[in-house]
């Protein structure tokens, strides 16, 4: 879904790559892993909030459409409760997710909406692939979140027939 070593090194929408930025986070994080250690609890890292800020951006809201509502939301996920760990980001910043794109040899299918605020992610991810068993379908209309339940944009036939193309 996501390229989370870009997230969590850039910040959504590539908002800082520098190497000092990158740096300063691994040090905080660095600092916070300790600190739980010594407390013998981990910070949670926040998921959803509790109220939608006014100035929430669209996805954010959808977010907070799906994992704050009956439509998502469950007592142990992680998005509607208190999220994953504060430090979960370091491995993701360490270690680049999509370095050896280009090697994988199997079947790809990347599916993004066309108003998803991570579709860069797939994008990027798909030029990245080589080989001509790789597709990108992107959504006409769709958020990020409307692929997650939205019967009626998830274009079923087609991943269907993706499968029964490549998978065998």
């Amino acid at each position: 879904m996501y390229d989370m070593s870009r997230v969590n090194s850039n910040g959504y929408f590539d908002a800082d790559d520098s190497a000092e930025a990158r740096n300063a986070l691994r040090k905080k994080l660095a600092a916070q892993r300790t600190e739980d250690f010594l407390g013998g609890f981990q910070k949670p890292g926040g998921g959803v909030p509790d109220e939608l800020p006014a100035d929430a951006p669209q996805f954010f809201k959808d977010y907070f459409a799906y994992y704050k509502t009956p439509r998502g939301y469950h007592p142990r996920s992680l998005n509607s409760n208190q999220g994953r760990n504060a430090t979960e980001a370091i491995p993701f910043i360490n270690f680049p997710l999509m370095s050896r794109a280009d090697e994988i040899e199997n079947a790809v299918l990347i599916i993004h909406g066309e108003k998803a605020h991570s579709r860069y992610f797939g994008e990027d991810a798909f030029k990245k692939l080589k080989g001509d068993n790789k597709k990108l379908m992107i959504i006409p209309g769709a958020s990020h979140c409307d692929l997650y339940d939205n019967l009626a944009v998830i274009p079923f036939d087609a991943i269907e027939n993706f499968f029964t193309t490549y998978l065998k």
